[in-house]
């Protein structure tokens, strides 16, 4: 396992502020001199996700690069991540799965599609499928890397670039493209000729399971078409969800009323 660096919330305030202005490369590249070894991309193969994977290729081709297999993904998800992985030959790609034997007891109790019924249901499904094999794996890390943007949904309006992640054993949460808009993010992928999931053509414009996304109709928002049966819910599946928004009692209410 690598060295774990450990910083306190005053240092990385300030470096909060000192990287706060700077470009997503110039970001990826304090994390990874920083960190090495204990740092990985976290990505589900979207826009933002290949932009800050081809960023962190290039300055660390052997990149360790996690992504998580909720057994419930498109097919066109799978066949994305072979291609994906043939794009950047030396980055270290490691598949997260739930664990099988808790998902079958969930799905005898509730049923295989029990998302439909409630969002309470939808999020304990969240909960073991996606959330629970990633927090396992980022018990090891340093510091981990998402595509978040700001401008993406409510709950993400107040992220930095560089944050300590309390919901996750205090480790570093960078988020390099926090302050890019999305015309920026197909810019960027364009220019560098990053691979681009095929989903894309079809109208969906946030991918995630396959019974649990769609396309967005004209004039809808880009989350739209996430759990879209949903009123008044949050449109996260509860690995980003700030303390201070309330989604994250929201959630945490929901999943362990359901497992006690």
């Amino acid at each position: 396992m690598p060295e774990r660096v450990v910083y306190d919330d005053l240092e990385i305030g300030e470096i909060a502020i000192d990287l706060d202005p700077k470009e997503p490369q110039e970001v990826i590249a304090w994390a990874i001199e920083a960190f090495g070894d204990a740092l990985a991309v976290v990505t589900a193969y979207q826009a933002e996700g290949m932009a800050v994977l081809d960023m962190a290729a290039k300055l660390c081709p052997e990149v360790r690069v996690l992504t998580v297999d909720t057994l419930r993904l498109p097919a066109a998800t799978y066949q994305f991540i072979e291609q994906v992985r043939g794009h950047y030959p030396q980055a270290r790609f490691e598949v997260l799965r739930p664990d099988t034997g808790e998902v079958a007891a969930m799905e005898a109790r509730h049923g295989r599609d029990l998302f439909y019924a409630s969002v309470a249901l939808r999020l304990t499904c969240c909960h073991l499928r996606k959330v629970a094999p990633l927090v396992q794996a980022l018990q090891s890390l340093g510091c981990w890397v998402t595509g978040l943007r700001r401008d993406q949904w409510a709950s993400r309006a107040a992220i930095r670039k560089v944050e300590l992640d309390h919901d996750h054993f205090g480790i570093v949460k960078l988020n390099p493209l926090a302050d890019w808009a999305k015309d920026e993010v197909w810019e960027y992928l364009e220019a560098n000729k990053v691979p681009v999931h095929p989903l894309y053509a079809n109208g969906y414009t946030s991918i995630g399971c396959d019974p649990c996304t769609r396309p967005v109709k004209p004039g809808e928002d880009d989350r739209a078409g996430r759990w879209w049966w949903e009123s008044n819910a949050p449109k996260e599946c509860g690995i980003h969800c700030p303390i201070e928004t309330g989604g994250f009692e929201h959630e945490a209410r929901a999943v362990l009323g359901d497992r006690h």
